[in-house]
């Protein structure tokens, strides 16, 4: 008898275990395709590899489809984190660290950053060449999403 309480209870906890696990996983998913990469009308692209867009992000990149690009900021939040951690694979220290290195040795500048979806979207809107990233249900008039491949 105590032997098939013992086999209920871990088979109860498994279940409840893998259920957890499912969840946590389903909601890590739904945070990085919360994400939306937008671009200004100009940019003559309709999808961008990941590659090509962390090299926008890390300035190694300033240009797509030969028009010039310049990549737009948020300052901080969950969507800045998780579009940090999907496509740049680094913490937001460690970017300010960069490019704080590339303007101390006059390689580079530091790129726009704004407080919020509707500033990055405004700002990109009218910004020849600008990309940034906004939360996936933020409103994106004014400018294209680029699908991230």
């Amino acid at each position: 008898m105590t032997n098939l309480r013992s086999n209920r209870f871990a088979s109860c906890v498994g279940f409840q275990l893998a259920a957890v696990l499912l969840i946590l996983s389903i909601s890590l998913s739904a945070k990085a395709a919360g994400v939306k990469v937008i671009a200004n009308a100009s940019v003559a692209e309709s999808s961008i590899s990941s590659g090509d867009l962390k090299a926008v992000f890390l300035l190694d990149k300033d240009s797509l489809g030969g028009g010039h690009v310049q990549p737009v900021l948020s300052k901080g939040g969950a969507t800045h984190e998780a579009f940090l951690k999907e496509y740049i694979g680094r913490s937001d220290s460690a970017l300010q660290a960069f490019y704080r290195s590339l303007v101390f040795t006059g390689k580079g500048s530091m790129p726009k950053a704004l407080g919020s979806d509707a500033e990055v979207v405004a700002y990109v809107a009218k910004t020849k060449g600008a990309i940034g990233y906004v939360s996936g249900d933020a409103s994106a008039e004014g400018v294209k999403s680029l699908q991230v491949k």
